[in-house]
């Protein structure tokens, strides 16, 4: 089979369950990751014929694509701000929205030349960390989180990256001393109540960490609360303590902040219009 033929039957195959684009955009990046092309490189190779151990490849992703398994877990890696990082079972897929909670965080910082000392709480992947680490050079960076699978996954993608990040596996529940004091506290913690399973698509529901999802109706503040408490004590006098949020409970979270003792609270919206960050101030 040449790759002009994979390409029109994986397109056929799919074309019950997916967009065109979004299939497209799948063989691409399978060919990106099997073979390093680009989508002009792959084209120029219409007429050559697939190997036969890569025609294997092809045949896994369409079965795994059609139980709508994330393409990320397929091949095993993503992009984010810009860098590349290894995904497992173990970890969230990044989000474009957490990329902007990066970016929040990095003209903030960018704006003082001070060496700051930044601890991310839920790391998963370690993309929070390991792109702050990346850009703020002199930062002194660590992590924890409570799976070690996420841990071991972390380091990899610090290893990937050229970059230096302490993590360390932890429940952050549970812990009531941290290691250090810090400039800045970050997290993205699980926040999604499982009232809202329902609007949530199979590919999300059915492949990512629940652990990493998912609280409690009648608790879904419990992971903020925790973070917030240490942070009053840990962070540095005119630290800051960043958050991404549940789009529901904004004015919760502010109301929350405010009773445990931070000040200067700032619920910010996503490229998307929703309440998706906050930060506040000790």
């Amino acid at each position: 089979m040449t790759f002009k033929e994979q390409r029109l039957a994986f397109a056929k195959i799919l074309s019950t369950q997916y967009p065109q684009e979004e299939i497209s955009s799948f063989f691409y990046l399978l060919t990106d990751h099997y073979f390093g092309w680009s989508k002009f490189e792959t084209h120029q190779k219409d007429n050559d014929i697939i190997p036969s151990e890569n025609q294997q490849h092809f045949s896994e992703a369409i079965k795994r694509l059609k139980t709508h398994e994330p393409i990320q877990y397929i091949i095993g890696e993503t992009e984010f701000y810009g860098l590349p990082f290894y995904v497992t079972k173990d970890t969230l897929i990044p989000r474009p929205e957490t990329e902007e909670l990066v970016e929040w965080i990095l003209v903030d910082q960018k704006q003082s030349n001070d060496k700051s000392v930044v601890l991310d709480i839920g790391t998963g992947s370690g993309c929070i960390a390991i792109s702050l680490a990346k850009e703020l050079k002199n930062a002194d960076v660590s992590a924890v989180d409570i799976s070690e699978g996420a841990i071991d996954t972390a380091q990899k993608n610090a290893v990937l990256n050229n970059v230096e990040v302490t993590f360390n596996k932890r429940d952050i529940l549970t812990t009531e001393i941290l290691q250090n004091s810090y400039d800045v506290i970050v997290s993205n913690p699980p926040y999604v109540r499982n009232l809202e399973k329902k609007m949530m698509q199979s590919n999300v529901l059915d492949f990512e960490p629940e652990t990493a999802l998912f609280v409690e109706d009648n608790d879904p503040l419990i992971f903020y609360k925790k973070i917030a408490t240490l942070a009053l004590q840990y962070l540095n006098d005119g630290g800051l303590l960043y958050f991404e949020i549940n789009e529901y409970l904004g004015l919760e979270m502010k109301q929350l902040l405010e009773e445990i003792g931070f000040k200067n609270i700032i619920i910010k919206k996503d490229i998307y219009g929703k309440d998706r960050m906050m930060r506040s101030q000790r």
